[in-house]
């Protein structure tokens, strides 16, 4: 079923301005779920939040379920006595591109320090919290906290390229290894209820100002990952543990070659015979941290493109089924309803938008693909049903101003201006109000587009390795202005904010 009509902003969190060199839930977090209120902006979505992988990338976790400690708030620990914040004072300023190496370097010691502050002097209220939090999540926290810990130990190295016994889990290896490493298993621990309480507290305040958050799940996961280490029976792998296939698109729009993503594939088979309870897991966890899920890579659901683990470029691939409705439906049994929309950009086929359609899922439109030949039309709202999440661009595209000025054809130039008409404030403008005015249920824009921004603030280039998730906006751009021409669009196109019901915790954290 469609969505409330609303209108909203994608944003990852790690574009926010806040001191220690990258963004996360601190003050400009509040300051910017301020501003979507005033501009009367009903959605605020963001990145998949798990730990970082290589390349930095969001949708390269370490974790399915655990949370980013990048994106834990120094402020907020030090205004509960964890940190002394002269020290945060010390860190680099709030604006600019996030250095990933140094914000690790500098950010970590004093996150590990607010930890072992915690877990030397927490009041009894705090200390039951986290025993709680500890005790509800250990199906996915002990596994990740001691697989962190051993990543940790061995240098980033690959888990397959652990001590045998380690990479092959043996009992014994492990238990030896979570005495070895018991402190530093409750720091970890600590982290992750840092990073969820604060999540939940800021969720809560964008609650309480009829904000939905929109969340992100990459289909697959990372092969250095705990979830691989934890179950590598649900995965594509060798005698060795190395992926005997791994995933990726065939050659498209983005890339001549296709995109090598190098995740293992699922066994699919094993999957169903466990009743598919991983992914009840993971969306049940997702449906507890976001009020919509965009589900990435819908189509690998139907199909998905199985790459040979030896094929340095995803041209050599292949189309195979996925579990299709067999899994949506175990979900649909455990979980009830699904608060999901599907990223069905791409080479999609019939069958995919058929699958799609039986599970009731609104599927995307993104405008900047709208103006090529016939077959782009399907991007452009005369075509769009109620059934639909529209965006100017997403976190792949080059921003609005970027693609006008440089990616586009002549062709695509003539067509967007017979469809969207000459503005005197940008095509930016001009394609966010066609956006905003079709009868897209969901209609959200990347702030880098309302703001106008050229490519130096694009966030990803896919298939392009390095340079790519560092993009941070500087704290005075989102004006008073800003936010009354944002919230005149939403009023006069009906997307003005329903109310959310009241949360069921106080989080204060």
């Amino acid at each position: 079923m469609p969505f409330a009509r609303a209108s909203g902003i994608l944003l990852h969190a790690t574009s926010l301005p806040a001191r220690g060199g990258i963004g996360d839930f601190g003050p400009a977090a509040y300051r910017f779920a301020d501003f979507l209120a005033l501009a009367r902006q009903g959605v605020w979505q963001v990145l998949p939040l798990g730990p970082l992988g290589f390349g930095y990338s969001p949708y390269s976790s370490t974790s399915a379920f655990a949370g980013n400690p990048l994106l834990i708030s120094l402020e907020r620990l030090a205004d509960r006595g964890w940190l002394d914040g002269k020290e945060i004072d010390a860190l680099p300023a709030a604006t600019g591109p996030v250095d990933y190496p140094a914000v690790f370097r500098q950010k970590f010691p004093l996150l590990f320090e607010a930890a072992r502050n915690f877990l030397r002097s927490a009041v009894p209220d705090a200390r039951l919290r986290y025993e709680n939090f500890c005790r509800d999540n250990a199906w996915w926290l002990r596994e990740f906290v001691l697989f962190d810990a051993l990543r940790a130990r061995f240098k980033l190295q690959s888990w397959n390229h652990w001590p045998r016994e380690i990479a092959h889990r043996d009992p014994v290896a492990l238990q030896k290894a979570r005495a070895e490493l018991g402190d530093e298993l409750e720091v970890r621990s600590t982290l992750q209820f840092f990073f969820y309480e604060q999540w939940q507290a800021l969720r809560s305040y964008c609650a309480q100002r009829a904000i939905r958050i929109a969340g992100d799940i990459a289909i697959f996961v990372n092969f250095d990952s705990a979830d691989v280490w934890t179950h590598p029976e649900l995965f594509r792998l060798n005698a060795d543990l190395e992926p005997e296939v791994v995933a990726g698109v065939p050659p498209d729009f983005f890339s001549k070659d296709g995109q090598r993503w190098g995740n293992p594939l699922y066994r699919w088979d094993i999957m169903k015979e466990q009743k598919y309870a991983w992914w009840i897991d993971r969306l049940r966890w997702a449906t507890r941290s976001f009020d919509y899920v965009r589900l990435d890579h819908f189509r690998g659901f139907c199909q998905f493109w199985e790459i040979p683990a030896g094929e340095p470029t995803a041209i050599h691939g292949r189309w195979v089924d996925g579990p299709k409705d067999d899994l949506f439906a175990a979900v649909r049994e455990a979980l009830g309803g699904l608060p999901f929309f599907a990223e069905d950009l791409g080479y999609i086929t019939p069958d995919v938008h058929a699958l799609r359609d039986r599970l009731g899922i609104p599927g995307m439109a993104v405008l900047q693909f709208g103006f090529g030949d016939a077959g782009a039309h399907v991007h452009l709202p005369h075509t769009f049903t109620t059934g639909k999440v529209v965006y100017t661009g997403t976190h792949d595209n080059d921003t609005l101003c970027s693609w006008w000025e440089t990616a586009t054809t002549e062709q695509e130039r003539r067509h967007a201006l017979a469809y969207c008409g000459r503005s005197e404030d940008g095509i930016h403008w001009a394609m966010i109000r066609i956006a905003a005015d079709s009868v897209a249920s969901l209609c959200i824009i990347p702030l880098q587009d309302v703001l106008g921004l050229g490519s130096g603030a694009r966030m990803n280039v896919p298939s392009v390795q390095d340079g790519n998730w560092r993009w941070r906006f500087s704290g005075d751009v989102l004006r008073p202005e800003l936010a009354e021409k944002l919230a005149s669009l939403a009023d006069v196109c009906d997307r003005l904010p329903q109310p959310l019901p009241p949360p069921r915790e106080d989080w204060s954290a």
